[in-house]
């Protein structure tokens, strides 16, 4: 063996070759990287042409009419903060994050868990557990929308290269969470919802961030010919087609009729009530929405957003809203009745149908339709696009343990459906 393989194989040179770069990292995340900043509680505390110089044509929950619905309506254990980071006079990127106070009854019961899990969940949520975790009192800052999955907190400008301005974010959010102390100490930071279309990442590295996949986000990709829902259906094989139908048929045979609703104000505690009974049944329930979030929302959002609901004679049994975000239409917020459901109506699939029509009716290119339920959203025609979050812990040494704990932790992975037709490779003559 070579001199030079016998010393890069000594444990003692690899060690200090890991405590040089640690001390070379901290120093890094100890110093101010060169950017400006505003920082501010509320958005119109901010300079409103400079947000949106930065946020033109970016994600409709970057929208400030959209931010005021959050900061008025929003759960009540979230405090929206803002920041703009400069380099000189020019704005960069745009920053809006939310505070969250997580408490143990956020979090839901085993049983509500994926069966695989159910026992080891069991095992880990002892009577001394539960106690501790009722006890749980942690805030969080988050880079990103509880109320939403996607990549919706950080515009960058135009033309700006991402990884040389992901230190400018990291230090915002630092400078956030250190001005916070005085309302109590803000043990993690999160950036959501990562997919491979952000570019950069790498530069959170330095500064302690370590990624954690999360459940795939559903997509149903749009094709250009579907004029309407029909044609939807007609794409479909025959199976899935006739399951679509039978669906319908069900419904109508039960009196039930689906109808969009202009007024969400009107049956705003009818819609809250079966929100909340999805919304109960969640395992993990950081943030919960007020009855006032989806009226407000659908003021601010005009003709962007979109309610509709099943109606049996004139009780409403579950409604979904699609709200439009450019070329991507989200099937958003949900909720049905249970009990009607467990009778055999095919409520939920039913309405999330209703989101193609919309998407569809829109010209969007795709429908983007979240995290939960994979199997009926990819018998819909979604697939799976991995999402990940990137975590931060304020101490070092937490930093380290998590590296190991994330990489265990599991995620449900998207079954592989394909409910259109197959179309027949064209022949091809001798030559």
């Amino acid at each position: 063996m070579s001199k030079t393989a016998i010393k890069s194989a000594n444990p003692l040179r690899q060690v200090s070759r890991v405590l040089r770069e640690l001390k070379t990292r901290h120093q890094e995340r100890h110093q101010p990287t060169g950017f400006g900043f505003v920082l501010a509680d509320r958005i119109d505390y901010l300079d409103a042409r400079r947000w949106d110089e930065v946020t033109a044509g970016q994600s409709v929950y970057l929208r400030r009419e959209i931010l005021r619905v959050v900061e008025n309506h929003g759960p009540e254990n979230i405090q929206p903060r803002y920041a703009i980071i400069f380099r000189g006079e020019k704005p960069v990127a745009a920053l809006a994050a939310q505070l969250v106070t997580v408490t143990g009854g956020k979090f839901g019961r085993a049983e509500n868990a994926a069966p695989a899990k159910r026992s080891l969940l069991r095992r880990a949520l002892t009577p001394a557990a539960k106690e501790a975790g009722k006890q749980l009192r942690e805030k969080m800052l988050v880079a990103g929308n509880l109320l939403s999955w996607g990549f919706h907190g950080i515009a960058f400008s135009p033309g700006e290269d991402h990884a040389a301005v992901w230190p400018g974010i990291a230090e915002a959010l630092y400078r956030m969470r250190r001005s916070e102390r005085l309302a109590g100490q803000t043990d993690f930071v999160m950036v959501k919802d990562l997919t491979d279309r952000q570019t950069g990442l790498e530069a959170l590295r330095r500064f302690s961030y370590r990624p954690l996949e999360t459940e795939p986000n559903m997509v149903l990709t749009l094709n250009p010919a579907w004029k309407n829902y029909d044609d939807y259906l007609a794409a479909l094989d025959a199976k899935y087609r006739r399951n679509a139908k039978d669906q319908a048929k069900k419904l109508a045979a039960a009196g039930c009729v689906v109808e969009p609703i202009a007024d969400l104000s009107v049956h705003a505690e009818r819609l809250h009530e079966l929100y909340l009974a999805v919304h109960d049944n969640s395992p993990v329930r950081l943030v919960t929405l007020p009855a006032t979030y989806l009226p407000a929302l659908a003021a601010a959002a005009g003709e962007n957003f979109r309610c509709s609901v099943i109606r049996q004679n004139e009780r409403i049994l579950g409604f979904i809203t699609t709200l439009r975000d450019g070329e991507t239409a989200i099937g958003y917020y949900i909720g049905f009745d249970r009990a009607a459901a467990a009778e055999g109506l095919p409520i939920y699939l039913r309405l999330l149908h209703t989101t193609i029509a919309d998407a569809i009716a829109w010209r969007c290119h795709k429908l983007s339709l979240g995290r939960s339920a994979l199997e009926p959203k990819a018998a819909l025609g979604a697939k799976p696009e991995a999402m990940s979050v990137w975590l931060r812990h304020r101490v070092p040494a937490m930093n380290w343990m998590m590296r190991n704990l994330l990489s265990a932790v599991p995620h449900h992975e998207a079954p592989e459906r394909n409910p259109f037709k197959t179309v027949a490779p064209a022949e091809t003559g001798p030559g």
